[in-house]
């Protein structure tokens, strides 16, 4: 039986679309509230729910030996919408899950507008929820509307915290020399729905490789307004010209590196590599792997070229730059996710200092199970900390230094140590065993529950 009580949801990401389907899978009804294309962001294209704005990758899909791996098991083991359209509409990617970006958020909003208990209202709530919505989960991710972020700040008496995403360019398959680019994935690694030759490599030799790098610490960047001037960038999602920045070397051991590759020309390794993935079901798109960056157009497009394998290179979309906003979460937010300053207020998502598509669907999950519980009355349960969900709930409610607070993916490091002396790769398998079985016994009272 649906409960008299509803919740509203401020956001139609995938935090926002996440925690809806788990309250209406729960029989609570939900407003999920949208404000796209009644006002646009800088980033966002379509007025989808669930837009993938800057990759098509939810990275590892190994859930034995990497933490994002596990957290997409938890997920589907928890019923997540998120992942179950991701399944759907996987694209070969290696060992990593990547997903047709349009089929997934159309099945995500076609799923949600087809439930009973949801609603979807297209405006922007600029400001605070009104306190009689009583019950409300904040997921308007890294693009916060400027209202709301200026509301929040007042009520919690913080300034805001920031950081810029970088967009990586997209390249249109038919334009990419196959004569000199060629098909491998790293030592031929075989993922979800791949082949083990899933990504598009283009080489570069020493020569070539030093030009790049030259010409790119030289191009044009675009200008930085004022008060942006001192936003840090998130350290996982670099523009490719800071990385460079570090020392010549820095893009050979970080997106160009060519380890597990070797040119069918030559039979040897190349000295740099520039990989592109799969961006579409049609294959006709492709992304320049973690080719983020804020060069001018004009530049990209020059300099890009110049990469083996792309002097032809025709780009669907070229990189660009958005500005994130996060809370300061360990200070201002209670253990299931609720702002402390106005507890009716629960949040999900990237605005928590998550980061990553996975990890803020995977808070959403969390914050509409917890505002389900409080509707029933119950005291809601947290996953423990040895799982996946439960280590990064806990680094963002507490387990990270408030003083130094920063977006963090989830990695075995939020983990607890396990017993014994096991390491690499033995050790990182033996805590995905462990999160597993402590997840399912933390999942077992809401199914017997649901039965």
């Amino acid at each position: 039986m649906a409960s008299s009580r509803k919740v509203h949801i401020v956001g139609g990401g995938l935090a926002g679309s996440e925690a809806a389907w788990q309250l209406a899978q729960a029989n609570v009804p939900v407003t999920l509230h949208e404000m796209r294309p009644v006002r646009a962001t800088e980033a966002h294209i379509t007025d989808s729910l669930a837009e993938l704005v800057c990759s098509n990758s939810f990275r590892s899909d190994d859930a034995q030996n990497n933490a994002v791996g596990l957290l997409h098991e938890e997920m589907r083991r928890a019923g997540s919408l998120i992942m179950r359209a991701a399944d759907m509409h996987k694209l070969p990617a290696g060992g990593a899950l990547a997903v047709d970006r349009h089929g997934f958020s159309a099945a995500v909003q076609e799923a949600l507008l087809a439930h009973p208990l949801v609603t979807l209202e297209r405006a922007e709530v600029a400001g605070l929820p009104p306190a009689e919505w009583e019950s409300t989960i904040i997921a308007t991710g890294p693009l916060t509307s400027p209202a709301l972020a200026e509301a929040l700040a007042k009520l919690t008496g913080e300034e805001s915290l920031a950081f810029f995403d970088a967009i990586a360019p997209i390249v249109h398959h038919d334009s990419i020399d196959q004569s000199i680019a060629w098909k491998q994935s790293r030592y031929d690694k075989a993922g979800p729905g791949g082949s083990g030759a899933d990504y598009i490599n283009c080489p570069l030799d020493k020569e070539q490789y030093e030009a790049f790098v030259a010409g790119l610490l030289a191009g044009e960047k675009t200008e930085f307004k004022q008060w942006e001037s001192s936003t840090p960038y998130f350290q996982g999602c670099q523009p490719i010209e800071v990385i460079a920045s570090t020392g010549p070397q820095s893009l050979r051991f970080g997106p160009m590196k060519p380890v597990g590759l070797r040119d069918p020309r030559t039979g040897r390794r190349p000295w740099a590599v520039v990989q592109l993935r799969q961006d579409n079901a049609l294959g006709t798109l492709w992304n320049i792997v973690g080719f983020q960056t804020k060069l001018k157009h004009g530049e990209q497009v020059r300099l890009f070229r110049t990469i083996p394998g792309l002097q032809n290179a025709e780009f669907a979309r070229l990189g660009g730059l958005h500005r994130n906003t996060f809370l300061n979460s360990p200070r201002l937010l209670d253990g299931t996710l609720r702002l402390k300053a106005r507890p009716d207020l629960r949040f999900a998502g990237q605005i928590t200092g998550c980061e990553g598509y996975v990890e803020s669907a995977a808070v959403g999950l969390l914050a509409g199970r917890f505002a389900a519980a409080e509707l029933r009355g119950e005291t809601p349960s947290v996953p423990p900390g040895t799982t996946a969900m439960g280590a990064l709930l806990n680094h963002i409610t507490g387990g990270a230094d408030a003083s130094t607070f920063q977006p963090m993916n989830v990695n075995f490091g939020l983990f607890p140590p396990i017993e014994g002396t096991l390491r690499g790769k033995e050790r990182k398998q033996a805590l995905a065993a462990r999160a597993l079985r402590d997840f399912d016994r933390w999942l077992a009272p809401a199914k017997l529950a649901a039965e």
